[in-house]
């Protein structure tokens, strides 16, 4: 078995390179890239500058068109100058050493932007992770024992009904429901904190005590140059130990970092009731069902019938034997945990407007900043490959029947 799995891991180095190669490629060949957009943005202020614009308009041609010298900077600029071999095989080089380059839309590393969305995007993973299976398992098990019955029918209805909306179909039927477009204003509209609480706000009475800037005294406002006299701060602020007394009360209005403790994680908890439960709907129906089906199969097996010959109680033989077995092909879901931040993502967080990974990867195709598409190409494929193995190793484990030799 350790062979075997010595042969996976070495596996994933002609599989990664085939998956990036095949990416990088098609980023060299497909039109409107980054060099076809900057020499658009280029003729547009070009034309913009009209015949005042000497120094732009020396640079195209009688037919407006970009000349050579300047589309082969342009092509340096953004490494499209040598063949599509050479440069993956110079990316490839550069990844090796942990450099997925400086992104074309932010002029930032890629790495810092990447490092910036992780947190968000496995905070929202996880906890519709946890969700679905807390959620999900129950529900296969009762509907197994309950098989024929009307709740078994009246469920299976909304768990197929749930498996034919996609996710971020449901969100943005629920912003419309909730999120104050047609119907309630009950639920915020996305991101993942509110910028703006209001007097309205069930939130205002988490508000932390504060006061104005001009409040303060003179040398104390000397000593904090980016505060303006009508700003207010709360009592998080260093500043704030310098006000007044009689000028210091509770906040009428402010934002997420003017909230308490509790009141920070009412505000989150609230941005993430809609996104969390799109999350889970993506994985609701199919965990339900392989649940159910793998527990009926279970109560089937001869090791059941013989258990309940003993005299054994139904709750015994299901909860101890046939659950148990019920969950290995669930369990081994498990390996995938490490993919989390990728779990249908991307337009879910597109329509709620989380900045997570998924919508650094919809921004980054969008605007064809490849740099950032190949970093997370890089990220998403090594989670996968490796969650892949560690799903096997959980197999063995949980499973002693299964062996690799």
């Amino acid at each position: 078995m350790l062979s075997y799995f010595i042969r996976r891991f070495l596996l994933i180095i002609p599989t990664f390179i085939g998956i990036t190669f095949l990416c990088f490629t098609v980023t060299r060949f497909v039109p409107g890239g980054p060099v076809e957009q900057a020499v658009l943005r280029f003729q547009q202020a070009a034309a913009q500058e009209g015949e005042g614009g000497a120094g732009s308009m020396g640079s195209l041609d009688k037919r407006g068109q970009i000349s050579e010298e300047m589309m082969q900077k342009l092509k340096e600029i953004y490494g499209f100058d040598k063949p599509f071999y050479i440069a993956y095989a110079r990316w490839l080089w550069r990844v090796m050493h942990f450099d997925l380059g400086v992104s074309d839309t932010y002029s930032r590393p890629v790495w810092d932007l990447i490092k910036e969305k992780f947190p968000v995007s496995i905070w929202f993973g996880l906890t519709g992770f946890l969700l679905s299976y807390s959620i999900c398992i129950p529900l296969g098990v009762w509907k197994a024992v309950k098989h024929g019955s009307l709740f078994d029918t009246l469920s299976s209805v909304f768990v197929f009904i749930a498996y034919s909306v996609p996710g971020w179909t449901a969100g943005v039927l629920l912003l419309m429901l909730l999120g104050g477009g047609s119907f309630w204003n009950v639920l915020p509209l996305g991101g993942i904190e509110s910028t703006t609480i209001t007097h309205d706000s069930i939130l205002v009475g988490y508000l932390l005590e504060g006061g104005k800037v001009s409040d303060l005294p003179a040398e104390i406002r000397s000593q904090h140059p980016n505060l303006k006299d009508d700003q207010y701060i709360n009592s998080n602020h260093p500043a704030f130990q310098h006000l007044p007394l009689d000028r210091r009360a509770r906040l009428a209005t402010g934002s997420h970092a003017d909230l308490t403790g509790f009141g920070r994680f009412l505000d989150k908890a609230k941005h993430m009731i809609l996104p969390v439960f799109c999350y889970v709907l993506g994985m609701f129906a199919s965990m339900t069902v392989l649940m159910k089906n793998s527990l009926m199969e279970n109560l089937g097996q001869d090791y059941v019938r013989t258990a309940f010959a003993k005299g054994l109680s139904e709750k015994t033989v299901i909860f101890k034997h046939a659950l148990r077995n019920s969950l290995i092909p669930i369990a081994t879901g498990l390996g995938h945990m490490l993919s989390l931040i990728l779990a249908g993502s991307y337009l879910i967080e597109k329509v709620f407007n989380i900045k997570g990974f998924g919508l650094l990867g919809y921004e980054s195709l969008i605007a064809r900043d490849y740099p950032v598409t190949l970093g997370i190409l890089v990220i998403g494929s090594l989670l996968k490959l490796f969650g892949n193995i560690f799903s096997d190793i959980l197999y063995c484990i949980i499973d002693p029947r299964i062996r690799f030799s």
